[in-house]
């Protein structure tokens, strides 16, 4: 069977914990859609990762990762993060493998990416600037490379000429960027990635149709996601479950948990609508005691309260069987804490998140305020060693969306995660 889990807010929710807890019980961990614009860091032993483009499950040394179809792949930050995990002891040999079906990031779409975003001025999306966008937008535009075609090497290398010739005629001498450089270091790729791209088909059926247990990691979040979330402030991929089934191939009949990680506040990286942001103390604390500097871009992030109307939202399109809570030690000093429950514009309630984001910025955030705990949670073992206040912040939330909250996150470590 498969579970999967994914971002509910605008990423950053802190899947990477829950995803190294779940690892430990399954066969195959795979990534199904985004690249390198991802990240977040996993604890394990004392030892700390950054994960980017590699699938968390890489810290269970008995299980198999994919980068499955899905997936925008940039080769030389493959294979620098796993040279970075495997200095620090972890070993990677025979347990990674690419599908060649996925698309090729190259060094000239992370300099597209940061002409456009020149270019959009005060508009910009506030993207990474790692490429994502171009690639995926060239993948559309069928002028894309997959990697199936790096070991063909005279086709690659003309596409690769073509499509930097049609980047030249846009951006003129603006673009600074050698394609022959970027061919040269392919011909040394070419023998290395050899080992790791495989036809995923055959693998993927293979699972579909055997006991393996299989977890889905997925990247960014669906606020994020080119159809739900807050276009055009998104990324380029379906971040939600939609992305799962298209990215990798799984059968939709093995999916048996959906698990939405919501932060117990609200953070966004970038541009774009953010209703319950808090720009006073507020927001200011939040980003101190909860560390909120982005793990890819080392930018800070934007934060605010928690904003249910996003959750349900969220829950409502990628119907969760549960939730996971993370973060829930950081809002341990506030005295009082408000949740946004409701829009209003005009004096008259919104059904739902709105597509509209002109509708967005002129709506009136309605909030609940509920009583602090003022006590550390991060010792407790247990769901009732955590103060009352703070279970009935978990009980408000459950009650509000209508998923159970099943994993409570009180703490950085694989420890400081409660199983209800």
């Amino acid at each position: 069977m498969a579970t999967v889990v994914i971002g509910a807010q605008w990423g950053d929710e802190g899947k990477g914990k829950l995803v190294d807890i779940l690892c430990d019980t399954v066969d195959v961990c795979a990534r199904c859609q985004g690249g390198n614009n991802a990240g977040h860091t996993i604890v394990a032993e004392g030892i700390e990762y950054d994960f980017h483009i590699l699938p968390s499950g890489l810290v269970n040394p008995k299980c198999l990762n994919l980068i499955g179809s899905g997936v925008v792949v940039h080769v030389p930050s493959f294979f620098k993060e796993l040279q970075e995990l495997e200095s620090k002891g972890l070993k990677t040999n025979g347990r990674i493998f690419i599908s060649d079906r996925a698309h090729v990031v190259f060094d000239l779409h992370q300099k597209v990416d940061g002409l456009e975003e020149v270019q959009l001025g005060a508009e910009n999306i506030g993207t990474t600037r790692k490429g994502i966008g171009p690639c995926y937008s060239a993948k559309a535009a069928r002028s894309g490379v997959r990697m199936a075609e790096i070991f063909h090497q005279e086709y690659f290398e003309g596409r690769l000429r073509k499509l930097a010739r049609s980047y030249e005629r846009q951006f003129g001498s603006l673009l600074d960027y050698d394609v022959e450089e970027e061919i040269e270091r392919f011909r040394t790729y070419r023998t290395k990635l050899a080992t790791y791209v495989i036809d995923a088909i055959p693998l993927m059926t293979s699972i579909n149709s055997s006991k393996k247990r299989v977890l889905v990691e997925g990247a960014n979040a669906i606020m994020l996601d080119i159809d739900y979330g807050t276009y055009p402030f998104v990324t380029s991929s379906n971040t939600g479950i939609g992305g799962v089934f298209t990215g990798l191939g799984l059968s939709p009949f093995k999916v048996e948990t959906i698990i939405g990680v919501v932060k117990a506040y609200t953070t966004r990286v970038g541009s774009g609508p953010m209703p319950s942001e808090q720009l006073n103390e507020i927001g200011e604390k939040l980003q101190r005691v909860g560390r909120e500097v982005g793990v890819t871009t080392g930018r800070k992030r934007r934060c605010g309260w928690l904003d249910l109307v996003v959750v349900k939202y969220s829950a409502a399109v990628n119907h969760y069987t549960s939730l996971n809570l993370t973060k829930l030690d950081i809002l341990d000093t506030f005295t009082t804490l408000q949740i946004a429950t409701s829009y209003s514009l005009d004096a008259h309630p919104l059904e739902s998140f709105p597509a509209d984001l002109s509708v967005l910025q002129r709506a009136t955030v309605n909030y609940t305020t509920l009583p602090g705990w003022e006590t550390p949670t991060t010792g407790a073992k247990s769901y009732y060693d955590l103060p009352k206040n703070a279970r009935a912040y978990v009980e408000f939330i459950e009650g509000f969306v209508g998923v159970k909250v099943k994993y409570i996150g009180i703490g950085p470590g694989r420890e400081n995660m409660i199983t209800r």
